[in-house]
């Protein structure tokens, strides 16, 4: 009789420390505080927020402030997942042979911003951008590195990624961007998540501005020589080889004389800056700013 009240003496003082344990490791978890990360599909957000606000989803017909529309996500964030800390945003976005445009760059240098890259075929179109959401929702949920995940994005293809998400035990918020007509985001996806949102005209319209087409003779402003421009292209392809690195030629070289559309365009953009002329119509010029722009990097190859 005596073992018998020692064995259950014995098992109660097991019992009272597994209590105990659990219960410290209940303190634990509730002083450490959730944590959530914001997920952009940034094809969704261009599309649907230029028509909104730009009445266009040509991304050449508008601008977007970037920097400043990631502060007000992640400002919204804050306010919704109030005890929650912000891991960080994931950008995700298409570039010719996943390439940084110099916008996708400036991007990727925010603090708490991660910018991720599929392809970018010759319609312009996205490709690749749906899997790796999945991969980063999944990989975030599985290794409890994330609680809640806010998704701006509207495409079916997302369904698996939140469905993967979830279930690993993360809550996904669809957030979308009013549609001045029908709807912008796909039902089956509206299904899946745990919560929806809708950010409206208002929020959007601080960050967008549509692009107002400059004269191509500006009253006043000379026409810059063709050297000059030849010129700002080779100072352009210093800059971009910078801020690259000599590696990535091996991408742009097999397809000369023409440059991916993307870096075509920011080659333009930032030109026109630089000579405060317009280059649009202007067909001579521009052939002239590529010619510079590839001289200088074949004499880096």
């Amino acid at each position: 009789m005596e073992g018998m009240n020692d064995d259950l003496t014995a098992l109660a003082a097991r019992i009272d420390r597994t209590n105990e344990l659990l219960t410290r490791m209940l303190a634990e978890v509730a002083k450490t505080p959730s944590t959530h990360a914001i997920f952009v599909d940034a094809g969704y957000l261009y599309a649907a927020a230029g028509r909104l606000v730009a009445g266009t989803e040509d991304r050449r017909a508008f601008d977007l402030d970037a920097e400043g529309l990631i502060e007000a996500l992640i400002d919204r964030a804050r306010t919704i997942f109030a005890d929650s800390r912000l891991l960080r945003v994931y950008w995700y976005d298409g570039a010719r042979r996943r390439i940084h445009t110099a916008e996708q760059q400036s991007i990727a240098e925010l603090p708490d911003v991660k910018v991720r890259l599929g392809n970018l075929n010759a319609n312009n179109q996205q490709k690749g951008v749906d899997s790796l959401i999945r991969t980063d929702l999944e990989s975030l949920a599985r290794h409890r590195a994330i609680s809640d995940a806010a998704l701006l994005g509207g495409d079916e293809d997302l369904v698996s990624a939140v469905e993967a998400a979830q279930g690993y035990g993360a809550r996904v918020h669809l957030w979308g961007i009013e549609a001045p007509e029908g709807r912008n985001q796909a039902e089956p996806l509206l299904w899946e998540v745990d919560s929806q949102r809708t950010l409206d005209l208002d929020f959007f319209k601080p960050y967008v501005s549509r692009r107002t087409a400059p004269a191509y003779e500006p009253a006043g402003v000379q026409r810059p020589t063709r050297e000059e421009v030849r010129f700002v292209g080779a100072q352009i392809a210093a800059k971009w080889l910078a801020a690259r690195g000599r590696e990535s030629l091996a991408d742009l070289l097999p397809g000369h004389p023409y440059l991916p559309g993307s870096v075509d365009q920011d080659l333009l953009v930032e030109a026109e800056g630089i000579l405060q002329y317009s280059l649009r119509g202007q067909a001579d010029l521009r052939r002239v700013l590529r010619d510079g722009f590839w001289e200088h990097l074949q004499t880096q190859y």
